[in-house]
């Protein structure tokens, strides 16, 4: 037996919470910095993220759902202010801190400080790095893209910016040059409040 049902449909067919986070899953978590006119770092982490291009490499975070009475996310405003936003790669080690600065504070607040996170230089851009975190992608800010809102108070955007440089710790790096996966154990987002680490991966050819 399937269970059918329209968007916005899901509770009269008995399921008690929306399914579509926990099917598109898992998904990886962009830890994302960003700097706003004065200069005041803002952290935050978004489960809808993900590259989109890699020549050159380009790629998204989500800012979805109700708003600031201002009408933006700080992430998005600051990154449109600015320019630029760096992406730190969540992992499991991180998972306590990512979680703090999930919270819902006020404007200004440093989500970094509150975590107690060290936060380091970037190289080409102004906003700073997590500093524990393996890996970090310094971004230029490319476009934002209104999307449809099923909710007549909130709103869905995508922000996106291409990538300018990498920062990877060699501890994450196999003996051939490569990330591994299973070193690295980003964080990944599914549906509910769960989450998924990758500590096991097999590869395939392709066919010829």
């Amino acid at each position: 037996m399937t269970v059918f049902f329209e968007t916005g449909g899901h509770k009269e067919q008995g399921l008690p919470h929306n399914p579509f986070k926990a099917i598109v899953a898992p998904r990886p978590i962009g830890w994302i910095t960003t700097l706003d006119t004065d200069g005041g770092v803002n952290l935050a982490p978004y489960s809808f993220f993900n590259a989109v291009a890699d020549s050159p490499p380009i790629v998204f975070f989500a800012p979805n759902g109700r708003s600031r009475a201002a009408g933006l996310k700080d992430s998005q405003a600051n990154a449109e202010a600015t320019g630029e936003f760096v992406c730190s790669l969540a992992t499991w080690d991180l998972r306590e801190k990512m979680n703090m600065t999930s919270a819902a504070v006020a404007r200004g607040v440093d989500e970094a400080e509150l975590a107690g996170l060290e936060m380091a230089p970037s190289k080409l851009v102004a906003p700073p790095r997590v500093k524990a975190s393996p890996i970090h992608m310094e971004c230029r800010y490319l476009q934002t893209i209104e999307l449809p809102s099923d909710d007549p108070q909130g709103s869905n955007f995508m922000v996106l910016g291409q990538v300018v440089a990498f920062h990877i710790d060699e501890a994450v790096l196999d003996d051939r040059g490569l990330v591994d996966i299973t070193r690295y154990q980003p964080l990944a987002r599914l549906g509910y409040m769960d989450y998924a680490v990758v500590r096991e991966v097999f590869s395939m050819g392709r066919p010829t």
